[in-house]
């Protein structure tokens, strides 16, 4: 005698249902992974400290007053943390303030290329035609230019330099690579079936775009824009330490690093916890943006 099996419907319906709640479990909890947590943690720190020094120096004098020459470039002790400076500064002081000029470049110039690169890129890719075409041979001229040469050609422009011209300089030629990297995106998305019923529906390009096209394409944008933020620090330390960057009575890493290398011999911690800072936050936002792009952006890898 044969027997059968009954299968019941609702087995299978539940063994479906199981799936997706453990794979959407793990992406809710993709911020408990221990790269992010440290990377945002740094991250975080870094931003608040750019944004609230006197968080971290206990709300005392700025990095350049009851400063005494006498004193100038002794090294740590109880008293002064980081030492003092050639002007006879607590170093301490100095550095945790120094991190205001940085970050604000690396996160206002990253910004403005996410933007600009959000825009531009969409166009490109959605129009495609003679649109993308221009857009395209623009940003292969922008390529010719080799980036850190340009922004110094630019800076040769300003008599005095401070954070927001960097800023100009640094943006003017940031936001080609974000162009492409949003064109592509774009042209993956255009013809999925939500966008073609949205146009069956008679909605114009304007509200394709922003309702459709950016919000399903500009996560890998968004996760270059934010590893590209350690690098536009490191360029405002490069060109501040070569003395085309941010000029006095600025404050920042790279004015701290350019003012040590004189004295390298004599006060090595001038030029020691500024480089360990900048190390820091650059490798930070780096692994910051490295977490994203392997959670959000798979394919970037």
């Amino acid at each position: 005698m044969s027997t059968t099996t009954t299968v019941n419907p609702l087995d299978g319906a539940k063994a479906v249902d199981r799936a997706p709640d453990k794979v959407r479990g793990a992406h809710r909890r993709w911020w408990l992974k221990p790269r992010f947590v440290i990377s945002g943690a740094i991250v975080l720190l870094m931003i608040v400290m750019a944004a609230f020094p006197q968080l971290f120096t206990g709300f005392g004098p700025g990095p350049t007053e009851n400063c005494d020459i006498l004193k100038s470039n002794q090294p740590p002790s109880a008293e002064h943390l980081f030492g003092i400076d050639i002007q006879g500064c607590d170093y301490y002081t100095n550095v945790i303030y120094g991190a205001r000029a940085s970050i604000l470049v690396g996160i206002v110039v990253s910004a403005i290329a996410f933007g600009i690169a959000a825009l531009v890129g969409a166009l490109a890719g959605y129009f495609g035609g003679w649109v993308d075409a221009v857009i395209s041979r623009i940003c292969d001229m922008a390529f010719g230019l080799p980036f850190i040469l340009a922004a110094i050609v630019v800076l040769q422009l300003f008599g005095e330099r401070n954070v927001w011209t960097v800023i100009f300089a640094l943006a003017l030629f940031s936001w080609p690579g974000g162009v492409r990297f949003m064109r592509s995106s774009v042209l993956e998305v255009r013809n999925r079936e939500y966008v073609q019923a949205a146009r069956l529906l008679g909605a114009g390009n304007g509200r394709i775009l922003r309702k459709h096209i950016v919000p399903n394409a500009i996560t890998p944008l968004l996760v270059l824009q934010t590893l590209g933020v350690g690098g536009m620090i490191s360029a405002e330390a490069g060109l501040t330490f070569i003395g085309i960057g941010l000029t006095p009575p600025a404050v920042s890493w790279g004015l701290q690093l350019a003012a040590a290398r004189e004295y390298i011999d004599a006060a090595p911690h001038l030029l020691m916890f500024p480089a360990i800072f900048l190390t820091i936050t650059v490798l930070g936002f780096v692994l910051f943006g490295e977490a994203m792009r392997d959670e959000f952006d798979p394919k970037g890898k």
